[in-house]
């Protein structure tokens, strides 16, 4: 599994940060930067799952690797 943000669409409510800092931070302009691609455990995919649907701007997606 993989975060993708859309750094284009981001407008920086940090909600995302504040459901999964360990995956999570923000630019100097308040953008999102995804610094846990790839969560592994299952507490971490969890934690990323929640930043996903808290997002304001949807700009935030769960890519199913292989």
């Amino acid at each position: 599994m993989q975060i993708t943000a859309n750094r284009a669409t981001c407008i920086g409510a940090g909600q995302c940060v504040f459901a999964d800092p360990d995956a999570f931070d923000q630019d100097d302009d308040g953008i999102v930067l995804v610094i846990r691609p790839e969560p592994g455990v299952s507490d971490e995919i969890a934690r990323a799952r929640e930043a996903v649907q808290v997002c304001p701007s949807r700009s935030l997606k769960l890519v199913e690797t292989e």
